[in-house]
């Protein structure tokens, strides 16, 4: 007989425990369960990403991502200091290479204001000062972004949900989604049949897939984007104090490649965007049919792919072909030469697509009568995580548990 629970929560990225962590400390006396397939939480986005505590600088007032980044934030440093993760608010900059860049960056500079986050416009001489190598006609600062390790977030938070008495399992992955209109029945390809009464879908790359498991058409299609990262070799790690971001493409949900020094020491330079060819294809190599016909094969992303094609072609240049990243990143930082920079490892980002050839830019939850669909969490779900998953914490207690 399988074993019953109050909660399961599919997907042990950093989403998935910060929402079981949040369940831990909000309803303690609920049984939950947290499943993840890899043999480690917070194995893909959660750890393969730069490390950047995000400001909320982008985001519109009012979108989820805003409110949940700008409160996120505030949680995520709380935790990390709390449990000695180490964290820095180092800040960054915001650097309009050319004069056609100027009035986007001014549209960011407003849209931090008006989010109540600090920041500054910055003369040429005064982006001299905080980064002496890096090139531009105008810039923004903002002191409040930082740096984190989220992989090791993800440990910490893992550590205290079992510390809390609730179960974390691994080499857990979901193959079918049955039951009745009381309980969900889970069952793995490998492993114990779950049975629950709710449904938490925190499955990234995977959750348009485990949404249509639980009977309902998803309304978006995620589609894999892979991001290519190098490390600047220890000699050229002079060439960036902090972090050096462009402006980013205003039609494009990309910030475009820059510098991110780590808190673990170096400076990562990226990610370019390009279609990966596997939900989890973190080199050229990796390919799956499956994955890839789902994307080929899906009108929304058809239409932005003809519409973004030009864009689309520079990403595949900039990833087989070095001299091209390099000349990117040259645009912040003219000194960078093509043996400054060595590989570093990849991520993938999950990016829901609707059929009307949309890019989902904000953060979109599906909800059924007893379950709760995080269908896009791209960045900065990761900053914002605590929150999120407080969001999701309260509709599990109120509209589920109390209803």
């Amino acid at each position: 007989m399988a074993e019953t629970y109050d909660l399961a929560i599919v997907g042990g990225g950093i989403v998935g425990l910060a929402t079981c962590f949040q369940l831990s400390q909000r309803a303690p006396g609920l049984k939950v369960i947290l499943l993840e397939k890899e043999t480690a939480v917070g194995s893909h986005q959660s750890s393969r990403n730069s490390g950047v505590l995000h400001s909320g600088i982008y985001y519109p007032q009012g979108s989820a991502k805003a409110t949940h980044c700008i409160e996120g934030k505030s949680m995520m440093e709380q935790f990390c200091q709390e449990h000695q993760i180490p964290w820095e608010r180092c800040g960054k900059v915001i650097v309009a290479t050319e004069g056609a860049q100027v009035p986007y960056l001014e549209k960011l500079h407003d849209r931090a204001i008006e989010n109540g986050i600090a920041c500054d416009r910055i003369s040429v001489k005064e982006l001299k000062v905080l980064e002496p190598h890096a090139a531009g006609v105008r810039a923004i600062h903002v002191p409040g972004t930082g740096i984190v390790d989220f992989g090791a977030v993800c440990r910490k938070l893992a550590e205290r949900i079992v510390a809390s008495g609730l179960r974390i399992e691994r080499r857990w992955q979901l193959a079918d989604v049955g039951g009745s209109s009381t309980e969900f029945i889970l069952r793995p390809r490998n492993g114990e049949t779950i049975r629950s009464r709710y449904l938490v879908n925190c499955g990234g790359l995977h959750s348009d897939r485990i949404l249509k498991m639980t009977g309902q058409q998803p309304p978006v299609r995620i589609i894999p984007f892979r991001g290519e990262y190098y490390e600047l070799t220890p000699e050229a790690s002079h060439l960036c104090r902090n972090l050096i971001y462009p402006v980013p493409d205003p039609n494009f949900p990309f910030l475009g490649v820059h510098f991110t020094r780590m808190i673990g020491g170096g400076v990562e330079c990226g990610p370019n965007a390009v279609l990966a060819m596997a939900r989890e294809g973190y080199t050229w190599r990796n390919w799956n049919l499956r994955d890839l016909g789902e994307t080929l094969g899906h009108v929304g992303f058809r239409k932005i792919a003809m519409r973004y094609m030009g864009t689309g072609i520079g990403e595949i240049g900039r990833s087989l072909w070095k001299p091209m990243f390099v000349r990117a990143l040259q645009r912040l930082i003219p000194e960078i030469r093509g043996k400054h920079l060595r590989k570093a490892p990849a991520g993938v980002r999950a990016q829901a697509i609707s059929a009307d050839g949309k890019l989902v830019d904000d953060f979109l939850f599906v909800d059924q009568p007893r379950a709760i669909h995080v269908c896009n969490a791209p960045s900065p779900a990761a900053t914002a995580s605590l929150r999120i998953g407080q969001t999701i914490a309260d509709k599990v207690i109120q509209r589920f548990l109390r209803g």
